[in-house]
C-alpha cells in the first residue's frame, strides 16, 4: 500500500479522508482476523500514526470549513442589514423566478 504521508500537503476533500479511514479501519480488520505476527505491532503502530494524522486533517478541515461558513453569514447579514431594500426585491425575485420553474416543471 502506498505511504500518504507525501500527499499532507494537497487538500482533500472530506470524502477523500473518510475513504482513507475506511481503508485504514480495513486494514486494522484484517489485522485481527489474520496471523498475528511480530510485525502485527509494527503495522499496527503505523496504522495508529496514519489514522491519527488523518483525523488531524479532517478536524483541520471541519475547522477551516466552520470558520468560512460562519464568515459568509456574517459579510450576508451585514450586506442585508446594509441594503434591506434590495435585499428584499432580489429574494422576492428569486422566489418568483424559482416559483415558476418549479410550476413549469410540474405542469409539463
Amino acid at each position: 500500500m502506498k505511504n500518504d504521508t507525501a500527499s499532507a500537503t494537497t487538500t482533500e476533500t472530506p470524502e477523500e479522508i473518510v475513504e482513507h479511514i475506511a481503508r485504514l479501519m480495513t486494514e486494522a480488520e484484517a489485522l485481527l482476523v489474520g496471523p498475528v505476527a511480530d510485525r502485527a505491532g509494527d503495522r499496527m503502530n503505523d496504522l495508529r500514526s496514519r489514522f491519527t494524522s488523518l483525523q488531524n486533517r479532517a478536524a483541520g478541515l471541519y475547522g477551516e470549513a466552520r470558520k468560512k461558513i460562519a464568515a459568509g453569514a456574517r459579510m450576508t447579514d451585514d450586506t442585508i442589514r446594509a441594503h434591506p431594500y434590495e435585499s428584499l426585491a432580489v429574494a422576492l425575485g428569486v422566489g418568483v423566478l424559482l416559483g415558476a420553474l418549479i410550476r413549469r416543471g410540474t405542469s409539463s
